[in-house]
C-alpha cells in the first residue's frame, strides 16, 4: 500500500489508475471501516482510502482533540484488506488557507435529527467530502449507513452536482450484542458497555410494532425515549422517518427508518433501522360504490 500526504503526490499516482473505488474515513478503523474496504475491493480496480480527521465537521466543544487517531494500526489494516494508496493528509495540506468556499446543504436535510443537534455538522461533511472527490477523483465511493443522514445528505449532494461518482451503500455492522461498531465506542466505560447495546433492543422494538401494524409513531417514538432516559441515557432523538428523504411519515409511505442518538455518560452514540412498513388495506371501492347504487334506486 502507498501512502500519500500530499495532494499532488496522491495525483500523481492515481494519475494512471484504473477504476478507483474511494473510501472516505477518519481513522481509528474498525470492522465496519474494513468491511467497506473489502467492498471496494470487490468492486474497483484501484481501492483509495483516506484518513483525516476533519476539523470543520466539530462544533467547538466537541472531541475534535481528543478524537481518537491510531495510524499504525489502521495502516496495518487497510493493508489486510488490500487497499492500494491511502491519502493521509495534514489539516494544513488539505486545507492551507480558511476554507471559505463551503458545501451548504439545504435546511430539509441538514438541520433535521443530527443537524439541529450539531449545526453545521453537515456542511463540513460535505466540504471535505467533495475535496477529497476533486483530489482522489473517483468513479465509486462508499459510506456506511450507521451514518444513514450523512449517507442521504452525500448522495443528494452528488446527484444534484451530476459528479461521475457511484455512491455505494455499506450496512451497519455490529457487534455480537448488538451494539454497532463505532469510532466512539471506546469511550465507553465497562459499565456503559454492557448498557450500550440497549439502544439497538429499542429500535428493534419499535420496528417490531411498526410491522405488526402500528403506524401511531409518536407514541412509539415517545416510549422509546422515556426508556431510554429511566436507564440513565440522555437521547437528543429516535425518530420514525421516511427513508427516501428523512421527513416525517404519512399513513401512506411504507419505506422507513427509526433513527436514533443518545448519550450514554458522556459519550455519544447513534443508530438505526430500516423497515418495511405493512401497506393498510383499503376498503373494496366496487363493493361500496355498487352498495351506494342500489340505496339510491330504492
Amino acid at each position: 500500500m502507498q501512502i500519500h500526504e500530499t495532494i499532488s503526490g496522491v495525483r500523481t499516482a492515481l494519475k494512471t489508475a484504473d477504476r478507483i473505488v474511494f473510501v472516505p474515513t477518519m481513522g481509528n478503523l474498525h470492522e465496519g471501516h474494513i468491511t467497506l474496504m473489502r467492498l471496494a475491493r470487490a468492486r474497483g480496480d484501484t481501492v483509495v482510502a483516506s484518513i483525516f480527521v476533519n476539523r470543520l465537521q466539530f462544533r467547538p466543544g466537541e472531541d475534535f482533540e481528543k478524537y481518537p487517531r491510531s495510524f499504525a494500526a489502521d495502516c496495518e489494516k487497510l493493508v489486510t484488506a488490500g487497499v492500494d494508496h491511502l491519502f493521509a493528509p495534514t489539516e494544513t495540506e488539505l486545507y492551507p488557507e480558511p476554507q471559505r468556499y463551503v458545501v451548504e446543504p439545504p435546511v430539509e436535510h441538514a438541520e433535521i435529527l443530527e443537524g439541529e443537534f450539531r449545526p453545521g455538522h453537515f456542511r463540513g461533511v460535505a466540504t471535505v467530502v467533495m475535496k477529497l472527490f476533486g483530489i482522489i477523483q473517483p468513479q465509486a465511493a462508499l459510506f456506511g449507513k450507521k451514518d444513514y443522514q450523512q449517507f442521504m445528505v452525500l448522495s443528494s449532494m452528488v446527484r444534484e452536482f451530476a459528479l461521475p461518482i457511484d455512491i455505494i451503500p455499506g450496512e451497519t455492522v455490529r457487534a455480537t450484542d448488538g451494539l454497532a461498531l463505532s469510532s466512539r465506542n471506546g469511550y465507553l466505560s465497562a459499565a456503559e458497555r454492557t448498557t450500550a447495546p440497549q439502544l439497538h433492543r429499542l429500535l428493534q422494538q419499535t420496528v417490531t410494532a411498526i410491522r405488526a401494524g402500528n403506524r401511531d409513531f409518536g407514541s412509539l417514538e415517545n416510549a422509546a425515549l422515556a426508556e431510554l432516559r429511566a436507564n440513565g441515557w440522555a437521547p437528543d432523538y429516535l425518530a420514525v422517518r421516511r427513508k427516501v428523504d428523512l421527513k416525517s411519515p404519512s399513513a401512506s409511505d411504507l419505506e422507513l427508518v427509526v433513527l436514533a442518538a443518545a448519550r450514554l455518560g458522556n459519550t455519544r452514540l447513534i443508530d438505526n433501522l430500516e423497515v418495511q412498513a405493512p401497506s393498510i388495506a383499503l376498503p373494496d371501492i366496487s363493493t361500496t360504490t355498487t352498495s351506494y347504487s342500489r340505496n339510491l334506486s330504492g
